[in-house]
């Protein structure tokens, strides 16, 4: 009995530091997702002449937008003393890195006035560029704003409890049914939510976004909470 007990100790201490390790690499994996899907419905509005700008000039305008609200809306941070400064030093230092060392920034400056199939390529690749750019633009965004959510997490945490202890204290009725559909539910709010707020092929205000996501999120803290078991 007692080996057993040993061995669900072990399995859930490695099952915690197993999840705990593979965070970044979910993140890494979303990131991928996002700027795939941004770029494909980038290069599916070119083609399809969806956008009213020429060739690669609607993600070039949508990503200095972008830009545009990050130097407005984003002057002082919890996490960083100047998030501007740091944002554009990022963001410099990955198109430097991923851009202009590979090779890719000065063969398409070099066959920008190209026609044909050439040009062509040119506006995709170029468009693929302004994306990269807008997506990790996006990227900062939400690592500015990870306070709102932690926020919105401990107001839902302390409302949960307040629910639950009135629920234990008043007799209240326990349903394991919404508990475990609204801590399944808090996780997909951050992925569902981050690829769509990363994949948007139009420049949009993150408040817009972050903070119906994070009263979403708070709300499923607060439901999960609260419907906890009473006793442990």
């Amino acid at each position: 009995m007692a080996n057993d007990t040993a061995k669900k100790t072990h399995e859930k201490r490695g099952g915690l530091f197993s999840k705990t390790l593979g965070i970044p690499f979910q993140l890494l994996a979303i990131l991928l997702v996002s700027l795939l899907c941004s770029i494909v419905i980038e290069w599916i509005g070119i083609y399809f002449e969806w956008w009213s700008q020429p060739g690669a000039e609607h993600a070039r305008m949508t990503m200095e937008r972008e830009m545009g609200w990050l130097d407005t809306e984003f002057s002082r941070s919890l996490l960083i003393s100047r998030p501007v400064e740091a944002a554009t030093w990022f963001i410099g230092l990955a198109y430097e890195w991923t851009f202009v060392k590979t090779g890719i920034a000065g063969l398409l400056e070099s066959n920008r006035d190209s026609d044909g199939w050439i040009g062509s390529l040119v506006a995709y690749l170029q468009a693929a560029v302004y994306v990269t750019l807008m997506t990790l633009t996006r990227v900062v965004i939400l690592a500015l704003t990870s306070p709102l959510f932690a926020l919105a997490a401990l107001v839902g945490f302390v409302d949960g409890l307040v629910r639950r202890d009135l629920r234990r204290f008043g007799a209240g009725r326990e349903s394991a049914f919404i508990y475990h559909h609204a801590k399944r539910a808090v996780g997909p709010v951050f992925v569902v939510g981050w690829i769509c707020y990363l994949s948007v092929p139009f420049a949009i205000h993150p408040n817009v976004f972050l903070i119906p996501c994070a009263a979403l999120f708070g709300l499923l803290v607060s439901i999960a909470t609260g419907s906890f078991k009473k006793y442990l």
